[in-house]
């Protein structure tokens, strides 16, 4: 038609499609434990519904605060964990309110009670960096996103009925009383409403500040103390003084309740609040605000995250079926939220020695779930995120350990605190990891010291009897055959790093060590058993028990004694051949196993046979085919995990998805390859699951894998090539990844047993040294 205006059609990038795939759901039912809200990559904030503030004791459920089948919304909090079989954090928890208003928190399994508001499914939207609902018992429109240190609130008030705020700073993840030690809520004289609390729990004495401001300052506010006060319905409460006198109060059970007039007649019921948290004091906060969202556009800073999110999910480009494209896009959505970022935006952040300390140079991060992560998520993170990143969290680490009233590295920590929670020294195999594949971005030879300082901290889990015995006692300390597999691991990483930087009397010294895992096996019944100091194994002996007071850390003697990474050659030999160990793990996956047997272990779960996916101590199993010679046996059994512990669906994460490891996991399956060995710098090969995708690596080159034939029924390997050439081996180095090129599978419906049988075919063992 004459003069009309003709648009170009908009074509949706690579990018746009990555992160349109990506479904912030997957996890938030069964035992995923994800949770739906915003954050940015790695960032300090994670803004997200609370659908319950559970007792310490019935928890477990509501890790990341948020389960897929709630319908009541206690409120947003501004952090979070993804994916931990552990809780606490949920800090600055805020909802809006329509109407008359209580600081009851009502009963969760009563929607609509108390403060809590009811919601429908229906009304949800979850998109990386953003998340919204509508609050049905008040009709408010809840939008959140997030900066890096800053969350973003946009409220839709309905017309005519007074509109407030709770902020309440009672409520915590794994709640109990006691749970505050001490809070503060401040008025500012411009309406920026400031505060702090320190909580006990996971993380002792953890301290947390934080600022808010809105887009209309607050017609009126109430603090109040619920430990010393009678809790009260309506606003201003009776019998009270005017509550804008009352600029600050200070107790252990602090909430406040803001008024913002009637829609009607202020600002057409929208409110927009911004609040930024600081692990250093209300001023960090307040300059926080003010250096990442000095306005109040929640457009913007809804399109910065996704900005960002479409340049991360970039790194990795997906030609596959629907449903497998969001399963694997949401598994890198979920792997690029930790370890996340703590530190101001002038660098200072609370170090574990609970001072303030300056990063310099580097980025701060904190929340190292490592005896998950060391496994899956940080070597994928070499593969999909900068070299500046993957340095920022080496210098962290290594920052930690300089602060450490310990010495050491960190275990398990966040917010600069240490959990010491699970065991090992695994922030060694990270650092090792790193170094070996190029990352050097940091003093090795602090690193190197650092490493061989947490191997060698005695009093830490029985090392002092480890480095004495060779093996940790089970008469003297707990879980005592699982530490002595995991330590003799990680000494056989500082022996590789420290052979790489030409230290030949630490290599020596720490490849003696790897061979520890020899004390804790049992050749007369084939499994990995705890010794008593005068060298007898313990007995009784039950392989199936597992559970607190056993040899065993989250598991049991099936799933343990096959941990011998640095040495599976080794552990062949032990067996008797590559016959004996693939009958032994065989018997693992074949078994048949009631589930209530772990009943008493929540973390032990997606069981096949012994089997337990859910937990991080059987993720290399299906891989030992391919170092015993019958790489064809692992396609078996890794074609049944990715189709009865993934899908696309809210229960589709059959355990914790911990920080990342779970999905990291997925990912290097799906691609064809996994990380049996960190510091090994090889990649076991298994079996493509996705028809084409393409690394866009950090040096700025792309690697391929392309598997043909990949259908229904065609479950197997026929033939490899790299760059066109042969690959009659199962494993791939990760030089021949960050060079470029192509990785081509051929799918085939029958076994092909002969290739990559070969001892000389097979992955790295340190017997083969």
């Amino acid at each position: 038609m004459a003069g009309a205006l003709v648009t170009a059609p908009v074509v949706a990038t690579e990018a746009d499609r990555a992160y349109d795939a990506v479904d912030p759901f997957i996890g938030t039912g069964g035992e995923g434990h994800t949770f739906p809200g915003a954050v940015v990559p790695f960032g300090m904030v994670q803004l997200s519904p609370d659908t319950r503030i559970q007792a310490r004791k019935d928890a477990y459920g509501w890790a990341a605060g948020y389960r897929h089948d709630d319908r009541s919304i206690v409120g947003f909090s501004h952090t979070h964990f993804s994916g931990t079989g552990h809780s606490d954090l949920g800090d600055v928890l805020v909802l809006p309110v329509s109407g008359d208003i209580t600081l009851e928190r009502g009963d969760p399994d009563r929607p609509g009670s108390g403060y809590t508001a009811s919601f429908s499914r229906e009304t949800e939207i979850a998109e990386p960096g953003y998340y919204a609902v509508t609050l049905d018992n008040t009709g408010i429109r809840a939008e959140l996103t997030a900066s890096a240190r800053v969350g973003v609130h946009r409220y839709r008030f309905p017309a005519g009925k007074p509109a407030h705020l709770l902020v309440d700073l009672r409520t915590s993840m794994y709640d109990y009383p006691g749970k505050v030690l001490w809070s503060r809520l401040r008025m500012h004289p411009d309406g920026t409403v400031t505060g702090y609390r320190k909580t006990r729990g996971w993380a002792p004495g953890r301290e947390l500040h934080f600022a808010m401001r809105f887009s209309r300052a607050p017609s009126g506010h109430a603090f109040h103390d619920t430990e010393q006060d009678v809790l009260y319905k309506g606003f201003p409460p009776p019998g009270h003084q005017d509550p804008r006198q009352r600029a600050q109060i200070e107790g252990r059970q602090l909430v406040a309740a803001l008024d913002f007039g009637r829609p009607a007649d202020a600002g057409g019921g929208e409110l927009v609040v911004k609040v930024a948290i600081s692990p250093v004091s209300e001023q960090g906060a307040i300059a926080n605000l003010d250096a990442e969202v000095p306005d109040f556009d929640f457009d913007r800073v809804r399109a910065d995250a996704r900005a960002q999110w479409k340049q991360a999910l970039s790194a990795i480009e997906i030609d596959a079926p629907e449903a497998d494209r969001t399963a694997a896009y949401t598994a890198l959505y979920h792997a690029l939220q930790a370890p996340s970022l703590f530190m101001d935006a002038d660098g200072r952040y609370r170090g574990p020695d609970n001072a303030i300390h300056v990063a310099e140079g580097f980025q701060n991060h904190s929340t190292f779930s490592l005896w998950d992560t060391y496994r899956a998520l940080h070597p994928l993170l070499t593969l999909v995120q900068p070299q500046r990143r993957n340095n920022d969290f080496i210098r962290s680490l290594l920052a930690a350990q300089r602060q450490s009233p310990y010495g050491i590295l960190p275990v398990w920590s966040f917010h600069g605190h240490e959990t010491w929670c699970m065991i090992g020294y695994h922030a060694v195999p990270v650092i090792a990891d790193a170094y070996l594949k190029g990352i050097r971005g940091y003093d090795a030879d602090a690193a190197l010291e650092a490493m061989v300082a947490s191997a060698s901290y005695g009093p830490y889990d029985g090392l002092a009897q480890y480095m004495e015995l060779g093996y940790v006692p089970i008469d003297e300390e707990g879980e005592a055959a699982s530490k002595t597999l995991e330590y003799a691991f990680d000494d056989w990483t500082i022996a590789r790093m420290a052979e790489a930087m030409g230290r030949e009397d630490v290599a020596g010294d720490f490849y003696k060590r790897a061979g520890n895992w020899r004390n804790a096996f049992d050749p007369e019944t084939g499994f990995m058993r705890a010794r008593n100091r005068d060298g007898g194994f313990r007995v009784p002996f039950d392989p199936d028990a597992s559970g607190y007071g056993t040899d065993y850390t989250e598991g049991n003697a099936w799933q343990y004694s096959w941990y011998v990474p640095q040495d599976v050659a080794g552990l062949i030999a032990a067996h008797g051949g590559d016959a004996k160990l693939v009958e032994r793990i065989d018997q693992v996956f074949d078994a048949e196993v009631d589930p209530s047997v772990f009943a008493h272990m929540e973390d032990i779960t997606g069981l096949i046979g012994w089997y337990a996916h859910g937990n991080e101590p059987s993720h290399h199993l299906a891989y030992l085919y391919a170092h015993a010679g019958q790489p064809w046996r692992g396609q078996e059994r890794l074609a049944r995990i990715m189709a009865t512990q993934y899908k696309p669906t809210p229960d589709g994460l059959a355990g914790n998805d911990d920080l990342g490891q779970m999905s990291a996991w997925y990912l290097f399956t799906a691609l064809g390859f996994y990380p049996v060995a960190p510091a090994s710098n090889e990649y076991v090969i298994g079996r493509p699951f996705l028809p084409r995708a393409t690394l866009n690596l950090p040096n700025g080159r792309r690697f391929t894998v392309i598997a043909e034939g990949l259908e229904p029924g065609h479950g197997y390997i026929g033939a490899v090539t790299l760059n066109g050439e042969p690959l009659p081996r199962s494993f791939i180095r990760h030089e021949e990844i960050m060079a470029g090129g192509e990785l081509r599978f051929r799918m085939q419906a029958t076994p092909d047993t002969d290739w990559a049988s070969a001892p000389e075919q097979r992955p790295y063992s340190m017997s083969h040294r």
